[in-house]
């Protein structure tokens, strides 16, 4: 079993704790970036506020614990999200968004936390056209395991399969100890990590907690998540990625030539508007493709 630890840093206004991408494990399946947003308390007046960005080659999966986001983007989506909703934005050759508090909740204030997921698209699909999908908490499968109750977020695991339109096998799992008890992860899922939202767990004899990413070491090897009553924890991988990846700001690709066009498209206005936010666009940091 291998433990990342997250680097913690403030986006938009936000703590935020970085597991993936990491230099001791670039992903997990398809999972190639994993960011637990807060948790944080906004002042009235105060709120999210990530301006338009592009990204190609990905989807992004966003899930909040607590607080809200209004999501807009090219393709004409607005949607607000809610804590145990999945917002499922799909790339492809390219896309641009913005996620911003909502003016009512900016005026009030209140806690935010959450978490954003990338998935990699295969490279058959990084080309498709971009679409948003919304799914509220009561369309996602859920179940009793045991110990555990389940909510497939996204791809399939435990018996379920969510509505969520995934371009490749994964499994995203948000499981609650109800009581005490163990949970396997069988190694047939491909690649599998754990986080830890709430309490601590233990995977393969050893504890860990929020800010830790347990996973298995290879695709065959046990996995065993043991935790008491009221442990909260984001279960995610899937079949071991065989193409490169490359990633750069929020461009992923399986060639850096996807990349270098995608900043050329960027710096020159390339990329279509957001509709109903006609805010300044993020400007792109410098570090080379694949930072």
């Amino acid at each position: 079993m291998q433990i990342v630890e997250a680097r913690v840093a403030s986006v938009a206004g936000l703590p935020v704790r970085r597991v993936l991408p990491s230099r001791a494990r670039r992903k997990v399946g398809p999972f190639v970036f994993l960011d637990e947003m807060g948790p944080t308390e906004f002042a009235p007046g105060e709120g999210i506020d990530v301006p338009p960005h592009p990204h190609i080659g990905l989807s992004t999966l966003t899930y909040l614990l607590e607080g809200g986001i209004d999501h807009r983007d090219s393709t004409g989506a607005f949607q607000p999200i809610r804590p145990g909703a999945v917002n499922w934005m799909t790339a492809g050759r390219g896309v641009t968004h913005s996620e911003r508090a909502d003016p009512a909740d900016r005026a009030r204030g209140g806690a935010m936390q959450g978490v954003q997921a990338w998935v990699a698209l295969p490279p058959e699909s990084e080309e498709i056209e971009p679409s948003f999908e919304h799914h509220p908490a009561e369309s996602l499968p859920m179940e009793r395991v045991g110990a555990v109750k389940i909510s497939l977020l996204a791809g399939e695991a435990f018996g379920l399969t969510s509505p969520v339109r995934v371009h490749s096998p994964l499994f995203y799992v948000d499981a609650r100890w109800e009581s005490d008890g163990g949970l396997e992860l069988d190694p047939a899922l491909g690649e599998r990590a754990v986080y830890p939202l709430d309490g601590s767990v233990e995977v393969g004899g050893e504890r860990i907690e929020r800010g830790q990413l347990a996973t298995a070491a290879d695709d065959g090897e046990e996995l065993t998540v043991v935790g008491a009553a009221g442990a909260r924890v984001l279960l995610l991988g899937g079949p071991r990625r065989e193409a490169p990846v490359f990633m750069h700001w929020n461009y992923v690709a399986s060639t850096e030539e996807r990349i270098a066009e995608a900043k050329v498209r960027w710096a020159n206005g390339g990329f279509p508007a957001v509709v109903g936010d006609g805010g300044p666009g993020a400007v792109a940091p410098l570090a080379p493709p694949g930072g």
